[in-house]
C-alpha cells in the first residue's frame, strides 16, 4: 500500500505508511511527475517516516503518493567510471553519456567490512617529489595523510600537485572525492587530468558547494563505495583523494539541524563521532588491495583544536599543517614545519638515515622558533656564535622545503620542482654540515 505525503519542511518531507513501513536509508518515489526519489532518514512508532528530498524537487506537495522501491541508493562500479565526473548518485557531470543501466552497481550506505584474516602489508614509500612531504611525513601505501588548513593557505593546490605527482608513477587507480567545495577547483582538477594524461586511470565525484547536504553528505560514502570495490573485487590499489572531509562533517551537521536534532555541546550533530569513523574505516586496507588516501580538512576560523577538526585528525597516520603566518611570508607549501607530524616517521618505515636527520631538523625549527623573538628585540648579532649558527641553518632548511608546483605553471611561469627521496636527504645534509 502506498504511503501518503503529509508535510513538507524544506529537505525533510513527512509520509504516512499505514502499513508496509520502509526501511532507514532505503530510497521511496514520490509519484509526481518526476518521479522524485526520498531517502528514509527515520521513522516513529505511528507510521510516520521522514524523507530526505535528495533532489530538492519542489513539486513534492501534500497529498501524492509515494511508493517503496525496496532497495537502497546505490552508485555504479567498475571499470566503466574510470575517466568520468560523476554525481553522488553516478550521474555524469561531464557531459558525456550516462553509464549503462547494464553495469554492476553497489549500495552507498554500508558498514566497514570486517575482517580477522588481515595481515599488514609490506611497508612501502611512495615518493610525492616534494621535499616538505617526503621528509616530515612520508606518503605509505594503505595510510592516511591529512593537509589541514584555513580558507586559501593552499590545500586544494597541494592536493592537485600529489595527485599529478604520484598518479603519475604509480599504476593503481586514482580517484577524487569532491566534497563541498567550489564548482571552479573541480573544473581546475578535472583540466589539470586531462591535459596530464591522468583521466585514464581516475575517476572523479563531486558534490560541490551548490548542492544540497544530502549530495554533500553522501558522495563521501559513494566514493568509498567505489574504492572498496576496485580494491575487493578488482585487487587494486587506490589512491584516494578528499577534498575536503570537513565540508562532510559540515553537511551532516546541517542535515541534523533541518531535522531537529539536539547538538552536542560542541555545536556539531550528535552523530559527529560515528560519522566520521564510519567512513574513514571504509577507507582502509585488507589482503585484497589498499586504499591510500589523502585528505585535506578546512579549520573553521583558523581555530585547530575545533572539535570536528580534533576527531578526523586522529584518523590520519600524518598531518600537514598550513598555516596562514607562513603563507604571508611567501612560502609555499605553506607548511608549518613545528605543527606537521606523523607517526610513520620512525627508523622501520623511513630508514636510520632519514629518522636521525627528522630528529635533528625538528630539534633545529625548535630553536629556531624560541631564538626568532629574541632576534626580533635585540638582533642576530647579538646571538651566541652556536645560536647564530643553527639560526642560520634553520633559515636555510625553511627555504629548501619550498616548492614550485607542476600544477602552477601555466599561473605562475614558473617550471614545477620534483626531488627524489635522495635528493631531499642529501640537501638538508648539506644544510646540517
Amino acid at each position: 500500500m502506498a504511503g501518503i505525503v503529509q508535510e513538507v519542511t524544506e529537505l525533510v518531507i513527512t509520509v504516512l505508511f499505514d502499513e508496509d513501513l520502509p526501511k532507514i536509508n532505503e530510497l521511496i518515489e514520490v509519484q509526481n511527475e518526476q518521479k522524485s526519489k526520498l531517502l528514509v532518514d527515520s521513522i516513529d512508532k505511528n507510521g510516520i517516516v521522514y524523507g530526505l528530498n535528495v533532489r530538492s524537487d519542489v513539486t513534492i506537495v501534500r497529498g501524492q503518493e509515494v511508493k517503496r522501491l525496496n532497495e537502497p541508493p546505490q552508485v555504479p562500479v567498475g571499470e566503466q567510471i574510470i575517466g568520468r565526473v560523476l554525481g553522488p548518485f553516478g550521474d555524469p557531470l561531464d557531459g558525456l553519456a550516462p553509464l549503462s543501466d547494464q553495469i554492476k552497481r553497489d549500495k552507498i550506505i554500508k558498514l566497514p567490512n570486517q575482517s580477522t584474516s588481515f595481515k599488514p602489508p609490506k611497508i612501502e614509500i611512495l615518493e610525492t617529489g616534494i621535499k616538505v612531504i617526503d621528509f616530515f611525513t612520508p606518503f605509505v601505501k594503505g595510510r592516511k595523510i591529512g593537509i589541514i588548513g584555513g580558507a586559501g593557505v593552499g590545500k586544494t593546490v597541494l592536493t592537485m600537485e600529489l595527485i599529478n605527482n604520484v598518479a603519475k608513477i604509480d599504476r593503481g587507480l586514482a580517484m577524487f572525492c569532491g566534497i563541498g567545495e567550489r564548482i571552479r577547483e573541480g573544473h581546475e582538477l578535472w583540466e589539470t587530468l586531462k591535459e596530464n594524461d591522468l583521466l585514464r586511470n581516475t575517476a572523479m565525484f563531486l558534490a560541490e558547494t551548490n548542492e544540497n547536504p544530502i549530495q554533500r553528505s553522501l558522495v563521501g560514502m559513494t566514493s568509498a563505495t567505489v574504492a572498496e570495490y576496485f580494491r575487493d573485487e578488482l585487487g587494486k590499489d587506490v589512491l584516494f583523494f578528499a577534498d575536503n572531509m570537513y565540508r562532510y562533517v559540515q553537511a551532516k551537521n546541517e542535515l541534523s539541524s533541518i531535522l531537529n536534532q539536539v547538538p552536542n555541546e560542541g555545536g556539531y550533530g550528535s552523530t559527529l563521532f560515528s560519522d566520521i569513523k564510519i567512513l574513514e574505516d571504509r577507507l582502509s586496507s585488507n589482503d585484497k588491495g589498499s586504499i591510500t588516501s589523502v585528505q585535506t580538512i578546512y579549520i573553521p576560523a583558523d581555530d585547530i583544536t575545533d572539535p570536528a577538526v580534533s576527531l578526523i585528525q586522529n584518523e590520519m597516520d600524518s598531518v600537514i599543517v598550513l598555516s596562514r603566518k607562513v603563507a604571508e611570508q611567501g612560502i609555499r607549501p605553506a607548511v608549518d614545519l613545528n605543527l606537521t607530524s606523523s607517526s610513520l616517521l620512525t627508523p622501520e618505515i623511513v630508514g636510520e638515515r632519514h629518522y636521525l636527520l627528522s630528529v635533528e631538523v625538528q630539534s633545529l625549527l625548535k630553536k629556531y622558533q624560541s631564538l626568532k623573538n629574541i632576534v626580533a628585540i635585540i638582533g642576530e648579532s647579538e646571538l651566541s656564535p652556536k645560536d647564530r649558527s643553527d639560526f642560520q641553518k634553520a633559515l636555510k632548511l625553511i627555504n629548501n622545503f619550498t616548492h614550485h608546483m607542476n600544477v602552477m605553471t601555466k599561473l605562475t611561469g614558473l617550471k614545477g620542482d620534483y626531488f627524489t627521496r635522495e635528493q631531499t636527504l642529501k640537501s638538508i645534509e648539506e644544510i646540517l654540515i
